[in-house]
């Protein structure tokens, strides 16, 4: 079991990286279904709100691909659930952000829009939001080998809200209909491994299975939401004996990003413990090596 518990962190400086030579400016948006999302089809169309920071009004789920270089790719890939409490999505700083930081790891980045079930109650968190998070984990893994994806080494990223996403799918076996008739939905929806930043209390479950994905988790003692359920995950994965690691910064209070609008160096140097993790967990070592 692998747990580290941060106090003081070594003074590592992050600075996000633009990656504009490496990284896709404009990324490939790429809907979760052709048509539109099943039931909702006559939807699609509806035009999106974006503004500064978020994205809301989502009515055609989809991902944006950011791809790391190819001299450079791993291999691994995650998709990405910003946070925004399931009214708008933080999509920037908890999107895009984290993507090209990903990318600079080598690691492919799926930011996933999905449905905002209270900005819109017809939709619901259990049915169509799992069913977003699902879809994007097996579209990603279809198109495996033209994203260059290891099909073994598909994680997913939640900030806030977007952790809730990612528990719909993180604790469950996962496996498609092998009797569908979209082959898409014939292949496992569960990830390989999830990192979760202050995740909110929707979806942690009561006993963590022994086989579940190995987890990072990071939140900050005065986060007053989501100190709490990271605490409670690491109690379970503890109690199943599965891999966790868990940090609990002094300081940093809820929606820290990825750390560079902070002044506290723990917080700003975050994603370093991240990529270590992953580099622990043999994630970020290319098959080619």
């Amino acid at each position: 079991m692998h747990i580290r518990v941060s106090r003081a962190l070594p003074s590592l400086i992050f600075t996000l990286l633009t990656l504009s030579c490496s990284a896709q400016n404009t990324p490939l948006q790429v809907p979760l279904w052709l048509n539109g999302a099943p039931g909702f089809e006559s939807r699609r169309n509806i035009p999106e709100e974006a503004k500064d920071y978020w994205v809301k009004t989502i009515h055609n789920p989809s991902i944006a691909v950011y791809l790391p270089p190819k001299e450079k790719a791993t291999g691994a890939a995650v998709v990405i659930c910003p946070g925004g409490g399931h009214r708008l999505l933080v999509y920037n700083a908890e999107g895009r952000d984290a993507a090209l930081y990903l990318n600079s790891l080598g690691v492919a980045a799926f930011v996933l829009k999905y449905r905002l079930f209270r900005q819109d109650s017809s939709y619901s968190l259990e049915k169509d939001v799992k069913m977003d998070a699902y879809r994007a984990m097996r579209l990603v893994r279809s198109r495996a080998n033209e994203w260059g994806v290891d099909t073994g080494r598909v994680g997913m990223l939640g900030f806030s809200a977007g952790g809730e996403v990612v528990a719909l799918v993180a604790y469950a076996p996962g496996m498609g209909d092998p009797h569908a008739s979209d082959p898409i939905d014939r292949l496992n929806g569960r990830p390989n491994f999830q990192m979760l930043v202050y995740p909110g209390p929707l979806g942690i479950p009561d006993m963590v299975p022994k086989d579940a994905p190995p987890a990072f988790l990071i939140a900050a003692n005065d986060d007053e939401c989501c100190a709490v359920p990271i605490v409670k995950l690491l109690e379970r994965y503890r109690e199943a004996k599965a891999p966790v690691e868990a940090h609990i910064l002094s300081g940093g209070s809820h929606g820290f990003n990825m750390g560079n609008r902070s002044k506290l160096q723990a917080v700003k140097t975050w994603p370093q413990r991240m990529a270590d993790w992953m580099a622990d967990m043999n994630l970020l070592t290319s098959k080619k090596q």
